[in-house]
């Protein structure tokens, strides 16, 4: 789920969910203190502050501009990413979480399918989480590619593949 879903979840959820949402997109997504949000967002620290020690519930006026400040701030290249869709033990072999492409940060999320169907859905839910391309096996990208509005990539794993066939044969030759 992207920040701002997450902001707009909170809002319906309850009271507090819009504070709680605030608190953890703070803390966890961007990693970042209130006064450095404020300083970056022209928002109120005040505000924000009795916001998250829940004296003040947000007005619509101050919920727009927290979702205009959290998207400014996810628009830089520590919250931009690229999808990698692949299984389990493939993902755990990706050593790096963050690359340097083109004088920028991007960073790597993975999203584990062991399925056609689940790698279908991981594409579409990376989507909607914002990725700016996907990575994904040759046998799932062609469907994913009429899915999905964003650029994908095929990964072909020719080392591995070698690999494989060696083993295949040693057990019956």
């Amino acid at each position: 789920m992207s920040m701002i879903e997450e902001l707009m979840s909170g809002i319906l959820r309850s009271e507090e969910g819009f504070r709680e949402a605030l608190r953890k997109i703070l803390d966890e997504e961007l990693e970042i203190s209130v006064p450095e949000f404020c300083d970056k967002t022209g928002l109120s620290p005040s505000t924000i502050y009795k916001i998250l020690q829940d004296q003040r519930e947000p007005n619509l006026r101050t919920v727009r501009a927290v979702i205009r400040g959290v998207r400014k701030l996810d628009a830089n290249p520590g919250g931009e990413f690229i999808a990698v869709i692949a299984s389990r033990p493939v993902l755990n072999k990706i050593e790096e979480r963050m690359m340097r492409v083109g004088g920028r940060n991007v960073r790597v999320k993975e999203y584990p399918a062991s399925t056609m169907e689940d790698a279908i859905i991981a594409a579409v839910k990376a989507e909607r989480d914002g990725a700016l391309a996907l990575v994904c096996a040759p046998i799932v990208a062609p469907t994913v590619e009429q899915i999905v509005r964003i650029p994908v990539s095929v990964v072909v794993p020719k080392d591995s593949m070698v690999r494989a066939i060696e083993i295949a044969a040693s057990k019956v030759l």
